[in-house]
């Protein structure tokens, strides 16, 4: 290990000494001088290269915990709903999550090299300030899927628990009417989950990262093997996979499948185009480049095609199981187990906790994490990782989210589609800034300091601003005008693509601040 900073010690300003490791990992000397800064917190803190301790089976277990969840599971509902088959389908996320695996990988590597979060990583590009932009979208996106996430969970749990308050019972007793209703179109029981399924995600935040940790480690194993487990239940009761595998594509010509195709695509990549911005909250924990992104290639595209795959399998058999019900019925895992296990309560309680289990995984590590750094950002001396775990909480509840997964093609064609431009369009900023512009030498202080490399114009760097409403701008225009919807189909490149562009070009124009000293 040697004491590296681009310039001698002398040169360096007090406080910006870097420690750089064989690995490339980059910490400072001496935190003192950021401690006293109003842009500083302990969550926000680049993690000490002692305590970076993430290996490659942490990276695998969070991607394949975070797969593992409903939304990826019904992800080929939707596509198949629209006309494609089974192939399609399958070979659609496939693709779309190995495009966003790049981005995400290009966006892991500061986290890594500096320790450093998402948001402190956004202050290179949009400033000190400016930051806040980027990461108060991002958060906003998260609220969402946080409302969307616990939702699920809650309703896993009414499943369980009316599973076993029969069993208990001896079917005496119904869960769904302890409480009465319906409120607002939900029994009181219904809302009872949510609401405790809702304070465990919340818990887990107030315990922190560690115990995250942990739970995805435990998750993702435990969870794929239950998964295989429905697999070959419902393939036995079917006496075999069912016809929805060989239904044919409703597309006559490749024209139309082509119209279907890319909007499809976009939503694909546009449901981890969040974690293609704040994956710096993870690998800031990385042993090594090597181990993150190792660890990172061989999950994100295997684990969304297993579990959208095994989708597919169940609910083709679970057709053939029940010919009669309604197809949404049977994508649905939650209603399906308590079809297929209606005589056996105990298997319903276990395969619900399952996908309480499953669902917590990927709300608290994909949903809560960076939205808790992004507000903390936004008032660092007010607000700790907790408090805007809390937030992140409170404002789910308020997108009312059993609206927003009320409509499966309204989830795909328009959530999903609509915020991959706007994020693709941040992505765009952030990775021009970092891999080309500064070739990723960044001053690890300076992110923290009121005035610094940074601080541009009031802590805002009005090039990154513009860089970034110029492409979602191109991204949504085509939502508004049809002539031009062309542009909202292809709304991630689109975005990502034209922020990139204009974002190098206005920075080239005053110079190029890689030209900096004291970075590494």
């Amino acid at each position: 290990m040697s004491d590296q900073s681009g310039a001698s010690s002398s040169d360096v300003k007090a406080g910006h000494l870097l420690v750089e490791h064989t690995d490339g990992r980059v910490e400072l000397a001496d935190d003192s001088l950021i401690k006293s800064s109003p842009f500083y917190n302990h969550d926000l803190a680049p993690v000490k290269v002692a305590a970076r301790n993430w290996s490659t089976y942490n990276y695998v277990a969070l991607w394949f915990a975070m797969a593992a969840c409903i939304p990826t599971y019904m992800m080929s509902s939707g596509l198949i709903a629209s006309g494609m088959n089974a192939g399609q389908a399958i070979f659609t996320i496939l693709l779309g999550n190995t495009i966003v695996l790049v981005p995400i990988l290009l966006n892991s590597h500061p986290g890594t090299k500096y320790g450093i979060p998402f948001p402190v990583f956004a202050r290179a590009a949009y400033g000190t300030m400016g930051s806040n932009l980027p990461a108060l979208m991002r958060a906003l996106v998260a609220c969402g899927w946080f409302g969307i996430q616990a939702w699920i969970g809650g309703q896993a749990f009414d499943t369980m628990f009316n599973a076993l308050c029969s069993a208990v019972s001896g079917g005496a007793v119904n869960w769904h009417t302890l409480l009465g209703g319906p409120y607002f179109d939900y029994t009181g029981t219904e809302w009872l989950s949510f609401l405790l399924f809702w304070c465990l995600n919340i818990l887990i935040v107030f315990r922190g990262m560690n115990v995250l940790k942990k739970v995805e480690s435990l998750a993702a194993p435990f969870v794929l093997v239950m998964t295989f487990a429905l697999l070959c239940w419902t393939v036995s009761r079917a006496h075999g996979i069912g016809d929805l595998l060989h239904q044919q594509s409703k597309f006559a010509t490749m024209a139309d499948f082509w119209k279907v195709f890319i909007p499809s695509l976009t939503a694909m990549i546009g449901f981890w185009a969040t974690l293609s911005l704040n994956m710096p909250d993870f690998t800031r924990f990385g042993r090594s480049q090597k181990e993150q992104t190792t660890g990172q290639i061989i999950a994100l595209p295997t684990a969304m095609a297993t579990f959208s795959s095994m989708g597919v399998v169940i609910t083709s058999a679970a057709v053939t199981i029940f010919p009669t019900v309604a197809m949404d019925q049977l994508w649905d895992p939650v209603k399906l187990i308590g079809r297929l296990g209606q005589d056996q309560p105990f298997v319903v309680a276990i395969a619900m906790f399952t996908v309480a289990l499953a669902t917590l995984s990927v709300n608290v590590a994909a949903n809560v994490v960076s939205p808790a750094n992004d507000f903390a950002n936004a008032f660092p001396r007010l607000i700790t990782f907790k408090t805007g775990g809390l937030i992140t909480g409170l404002v789910g509840l308020l997108m009312q989210p059993w609206r927003l997964i009320a409509d499966p093609s309204g989830y795909i064609f328009v959530w999903l589609q609509g915020y991959s431009g706007g994020l693709g369009s941040i992505a765009g900023v952030l990775i021009a800034d970092y891999w080309i512009i500064r070739k990723t030498r960044l001053d690890l202080a300076d992110l923290y300091l009121t005035e610094g490399s940074y601080t541009y114009t009031s802590g805002w760097n009005f090039k990154a601003v513009a860089a970034t409403v110029i492409g979602c701008a191109c991204a949504w225009i085509g939502a508004l005008v049809p002539a031009l919807k062309t542009f909202y189909d292809y709304g991630w490149f689109v975005g990502f693509f034209t922020s990139l562009a204009v974002y190098v070009a206005l920075m080239r124009m005053g110079g190029n601040p890689s030209a900096n000293t004291n970075s590494l």
